[in-house]
């Protein structure tokens, strides 16, 4: 046997957990069935960790997103930092074509000067567009490079039902800016992997420009709501209110999204349903990783280690003692072995 296997440590074992009358594939069927009254075109809530879909409503049916779509630039902003192509103090200059944006705004002048750090949090915070077109011509250079980027990662995530055309979800003059409440709950699962993100998501006010500029929270559940975290709202004629809202309780975040409803207020009351609703029926149910000794033969060592593989997972609360672990494990294995066998 090859000295590398005396170090194996992570051979995975059959390790299976064993629950009553619980079928994991059917929660979203369990979910619709439980009726919620949500005033939404379409939802969809997600635990985060397992991106395991706990309800959906019409989750695949396309619709305009409004400012949610600056969830998508916000993770091409955040990859670009992670991969070096940008830095939080960078320092960007905002073109005319970003501040002729309107909508929610900062109220760059062409020429102003900020901080990515700043840019950031005004996107996160206030949904500002004319900052999120600023960011985005820094990475791509245009605004249309930048959209086509923003296609392909959507693309690579599996979101079959988008389709960008700008940066920030202003649709008075767009073709076909959709997207679906799946395909958001999908982005959104990937944007909260950033611990900026939420951290700035999670505020209410703050400022920019040396507390000059004041910033206000568009996402009133981050005050309201035990646990919120974020993450973005939006809203015009075309595409009425939408949220996708994050939540942590007891380990557990929460992913729910709403489109289409009438008004601030039925928009920020489903959000608040379809949360209530996970919290009080889910909760995370995680294995303890053991350690076992499984016998060689034919190898230059008699014995090697193996340590089960982790599991998490998404269980209905009135089963979680109902849960039960069996491991089966080989008494021997025949050298040479591998990691992963």
């Amino acid at each position: 046997m090859k000295k590398r296997i005396v170090k194996i440590i992570s051979m995975l074992i059959l390790s299976s957990l064993l629950l009553s009358n619980l079928a994991f594939g059917a929660y979203a069927e369990q979910a619709q069935s439980s009726a919620l009254m949500l005033d939404c075109k379409s939802s969809v809530l997600m635990e985060a960790e397992t991106g395991k879909i706990l309800y959906c409503n019409n989750e695949n049916e396309q619709l305009p997103p409004a400012s949610v779509t600056k969830v998508m630039t916000l993770l091409l902003v955040m990859e670009a930092i992670e991969e070096g192509r940008l830095k939080y103090d960078d320092i960007l200059t905002a073109s005319e074509h970003a501040c002729s944006m309107g909508g929610s705004q900062i109220f760059l002048e062409p020429g102003e000067k900020m901080s990515v750090d700043d840019l950031l949090k005004s996107v996160v915070i206030s949904s500002a567009n004319d900052a999120a077109v600023t960011l985005a011509e820094s990475i791509s250079g245009t605004e249309e490079a930048f959209v086509a980027s923003m296609n392909e990662r959507a693309r690579e995530l599996g979101m079959e039902n988008t389709n960008f055309e700008n940066t920030n979800g202003l649709d008075d003059t767009t073709q076909n800016h959709v997207t679906s409440a799946l395909d958001i709950a999908i982005m959104s699962r990937e944007l909260i992997k950033y611990p900026k993100i939420t951290e700035y998501s999670s505020i209410w006010m703050d400022t920019i420009r040396n507390g000059e500029f004041g910033l206000s929270n568009t996402n009133r559940l981050i005050r309201f709501y035990k646990g919120a975290t974020g993450l973005k709202t939006g809203s015009t004629a075309k595409a009425g209110f939408c949220i996708t809202a994050t939540a942590t309780r007891d380990g557990m975040t929460l992913i729910a999204v709403i489109m289409g409803s009438p008004s601030r207020d039925a928009r920020n009351n489903a959000a608040t349903a379809l949360l209530n609703y996970g919290f009080s029926n889910f909760t995370l149910f995680r294995n303890s990783v053991g350690a076992h000794t499984v016998n060689v033969v034919s190898g230059k060592k008699n014995i090697c280690s193996a340590e089960e593989q982790g599991i998490v997972a998404v269980i209905e609360k009135k089963n979680i003692n109902k849960v039960s672990k069996s491991i089966e494990i080989s008494n021997t294995v025949k050298a040479p072995v591998s990691l992963g066998q």
